[in-house]
């Protein structure tokens, strides 16, 4: 039988390709989506943070600014009140150890005290006394210590009048009394006098650094960098490089910055060329004058002293009128040299035995003796003083209204900074909603 041929086997089918599902074209919409979804929940809270940051840099500059500014203008006021201390009390050691000189010299005429000497010890010891109130009414810090210095000055005019009595009636021991006036004068009241001027003179300068300018350029730096730092913030969201708002308020807050730290250094300047030239003028005349007045009470002790003129007063003298050549201004350096001349007219009548001779020289109040040498130094010496005194004091005042007006303007321009930086990010709110 014949074998019947299977069929064959059916090849299988390749399973039909899937078509490829068409990618979905990339719309705009998508990119918006992810950025709402990033943005929608953080970014109108970071503009309200990033807001109040620049107002608050604004404003706390300005704050901060002014109140340097203003602290400063109260220091120079502070170093002219100083100075003007500093000049009365020199004036006070002035017109005492004046007094002591023509008690002193007064002394040499036996008793006879002429009434013109007598009229001007009074004006020099009513004039100290005058000056002990005024300062203790310009400086409270200093009442205490000028009531201990008033007290020492009634010490040593009762001593001196007892002197004057004994001297009346030609007695030996109104040297004594004498002596005794004038040691303590030089050991009590002095010292008192100098610890008020280095005290004051420590104050007042101390206020001459008053000026900031380093302070109000930090400031200023920090508040710039935080106002860009909040642009840059701001930029990176909203893919815009400037905020006009936060750019204004950073230019505002560099001008203001910038025109403050500049008056500080002006200032700065000025009070140092202040320091150095009145200033400093007033304080080595008034040292001067005090010690042209300690050498001539010292010149009469050694008249007074017999005896004693070459070896024990004569190097106080001396000491003294060193310190008048090394501290007095070119003219009343001058008159004392003419004094000097004259000095030692009377110590050589003195030394060869010529007591008379030098006593009458040394009292004589008419032109061209020693006395109206010493007023001549005395004069030129408190006309200096009084004349740069008043420049240096007037120097530290100097500029005390632009201060303030620049104080005033610093809160203004940080004000108007804020308020451009605040305007800057509320329009970037805007757009984002």
């Amino acid at each position: 039988m014949s074998q019947t041929a299977s069929a064959p086997a059916p090849v299988p089918q390749a399973a039909p390709a899937q078509a490829a599902t068409p990618a979905r074209p990339a719309t705009s919409q998508q990119p918006a989506t992810r950025a709402a979804g990033e943005f929608s929940e953080n970014v109108p809270r970071l503009l309200n943070r990033l807001q109040a940051a620049a107002v608050a840099t604004c404003l706390l500059l300005g704050v901060l600014a002014a109140l340097v500014q203003v602290l400063s203008w109260q220091a120079a006021g502070r170093a002219a009140d100083n100075t003007e201390q500093v000049v009365r009390v020199q004036q006070i050691q002035s017109l005492l150890l004046r007094a002591d000189a023509i008690a002193t010299n007064s002394y040499l005429y036996d008793g006879l005290e002429p009434g013109d000497a007598r009229a001007e010890y009074d004006a020099a010891i009513d004039g100290a006394l005058r000056a002990i109130t005024d300062a203790a009414d310009a400086q409270p810090a200093d009442r205490a210590v000028l009531a201990d210095l008033n007290a020492a000055v009634s010490a040593y005019t009762t001593t001196v009048a007892q002197a004057r009595d004994y001297n009346r009636q030609q007695l030996p021991i109104g040297i004594a009394y004498l002596n005794d006036a004038g040691t303590s004068l030089r050991a009590e009241a002095l010292p008192i006098v100098e610890a008020l001027v280095a005290a004051n003179s420590e104050r007042a300068e101390d206020e001459m650094q008053g000026q900031h300018p380093f302070w109000l350029l930090a400031l200023g730096v920090v508040a710039v960098a935080v106002l860009l730092w909040v642009n840059s913030q701001v930029a990176r969201r909203f893919r815009r490089r400037f905020n006009v708002g936060l750019l204004t308020s950073a230019v505002v807050i560099g001008a203001i910055t910038l025109m403050a730290v500049a008056h500080a250094v002006i200032k700065n300047n000025d009070d140092e060329a202040t320091r150095d030239g009145a200033y400093r003028t007033a304080v080595d005349e008034a040292t001067a004058r005090t010690s042209a007045n300690n050498a001539k009470a010292f010149e009469s002790l050694g008249l007074v002293n017999r005896g004693s003129g070459s070896s024990v007063w004569e190097p106080q003298f001396e000491q003294q009128s060193e310190i008048v050549l090394d501290t007095a201004s070119p003219r009343t350096a001058g008159l004392w040299r003419d004094y000097l001349d004259l000095h030692a007219d009377v110590r050589a009548d003195d030394e060869e035995g010529r007591w008379d001779d030098a006593v009458a020289k040394a009292t004589d109040p008419d032109e061209g003796t020693v006395t109206a040498a010493l007023d001549a130094v005395d004069d030129s010496a408190a006309s200096v003083v009084e004349q740069s005194g008043a420049e240096a004091a007037d120097g530290f005042r100097e500029g005390g209204a632009l201060s303030v007006a620049l104080a005033l303007l610093t809160l203004l321009g940080a004000a108007f900074a804020a308020a451009a930086a605040a305007r800057g990010i509320a329009q970037r709110r805007q757009e984002y909603s």
